[in-house]
């Protein structure tokens, strides 16, 4: 996927072209669903929602927005990490609804975070909930934290979306990771 090419269409989705999503769609495409089939790997085993129908409904949601405010390949892709996570969230949601308080849906969150020891679970609707308290004081760090989990870019990378240092990104990392982990154990 050329940058250059993903940049031009991201600043015609942001000035309202008519066709602009239809020609970024081929070329995302394949990265959504790559970012779809990891974040489903977090999930329970038989999960019924699947990594093209993910990748499909957070372009959707995306394509659903009269502009679109990112700037580079990176950018487009934290927007879309959002999107999936809302997506799970919601289905969580509606399967726990479902079944009035059946058995939720178990993440690894040591998968998640590469923390050394044991291996806490976390339920993707109690990282949700964390994830939101977290936002209240340190919205720039739950940025951080969506990058890297639900997208997969690099410290550097993160760096040139959110338009910081590298070192900033490192330093939002530990303190989100140390404070889910805290927290999610708390629950």
């Amino acid at each position: 996927m050329s940058d250059e090419t993903i940049r031009q269409l991201l600043s015609e989705l942001d000035q309202g072209v008519e066709g602009a999503h239809d020609r970024l769609y081929p070329l995302v495409y394949e990265e959504l669903r790559r970012m779809a089939q990891s974040q489903l790997q977090h999930e329970r085993s038989g999960h019924t929602l699947q990594a093209t129908a993910l990748a499909n409904e957070a372009y959707l949601r995306l394509a659903g927005q009269n502009r679109m405010s990112a700037r580079t390949r990176a950018h487009f892709l934290a927007i879309a990490a959002q999107a999936m996570r809302r997506i799970l969230v919601d289905y969580a949601r509606r399967r726990n609804s479902a079944k009035r308080g059946g058995e939720y849906q178990r993440v690894e969150f040591d998968d998640i975070v590469h923390l050394p020891g044991g291996s806490p679970h976390a339920n993707l609707i109690d990282l949700e909930t964390a994830l939101k308290k977290l936002e209240q004081g340190h919205a720039e760090k739950v940025r951080v934290v969506e990058m890297h989990f639900f997208v997969g870019l690099t410290h550097e990378e993160i760096a040139e979306v959110l338009e910081v240092s590298t070192r900033t990104v490192e330093r939002h990392w530990a303190f989100a990771r140390a404070w889910l982990f805290r927290e999610l154990d708390d629950q």
